[in-house]
């Protein structure tokens, strides 16, 4: 059982860069495969980058590759999201989310989900 808090959203300008973090509580945060997901209002949930347990193994959706770099830093129980050249379109709800395996993280098979934190992107 993990518990994950969101935080480093907000407004930013097309171009900008924000960063956003992760934390995790709890001594096994080691265990799990983590993603980000963001969803806009009226539109579906999308998974957008996910790291595996040691941080060897990422993957990213089309719509963020190349711009967003996700990482994690295990001492500390918080993974990252480094937010590069964005766009009006990638103003959403961001979540991070916490499953038992790389290979479940790709499916989308998460079992623990953070309250999310709201990042906008103005034209």
């Amino acid at each position: 059982q993990v518990q994950l808090v969101e935080s480093g959203g907000g407004l930013v300008q097309a171009g900008g860069s924000l960063r956003l973090s992760c934390a995790a509580s709890g001594r096994t945060f080691v265990n799990y495969a983590m993603g980000w997901f963001r969803q806009a209002p009226g539109r579906e949930r999308e998974l957008i980058a996910v790291i595996n347990r040691s941080g060897g193994s990422t993957y990213y959706a089309d719509s963020v590759k190349g711009r967003f770099t996700i990482s994690r830093d295990n001492a500390k129980n918080t993974v990252y999201l480094q937010m590069n050249s964005l766009k009006p379109e990638d103003t959403a709800v961001y979540y991070c989310a916490a499953t038992l395996g790389y290979k479940r993280a790709v499916r989308n098979e998460y079992d623990y989900w953070g309250q999310g934190t709201q990042v906008t992107v103005a034209s």
